[in-house]
């Protein structure tokens, strides 16, 4: 009997989301700092749960973030709060 997607182990030819099998990072993971279009406006999804983040570690959102300010404070929110982590 076949075995369902669902019960397969996952690696990361089947799963973009499992750790690489070398234990080598991959290279879409990429430094803020070094994303092309980093200095652009931060997406709605970030301001959401950057938003989010603000109000439980009580710190002021700042509307003005550019997408690699914001995966960084995000970062350091996530850090601060614990939320976001192992999950």
């Amino acid at each position: 009997m076949a075995q369902s997607k669902s019960a397969e182990s996952k690696s990361p030819e089947t799963d973009p989301k499992a750790p690489p099998a070398d234990g080598v990072p991959s290279n879409t993971v990429k430094d803020p700092d070094n994303w092309t279009t980093g200095d652009e406006t931060m997406t709605g999804a970030q301001a959401s749960y950057l938003k989010t983040l603000c109000e439980e570690a009580g710190e002021e959102f700042d509307a003005s973030l550019s997408k690699a300010d914001a995966s960084k404070k995000i970062d350091a929110l996530q850090a601060a709060t614990g939320r976001g982590r192992n999950h």
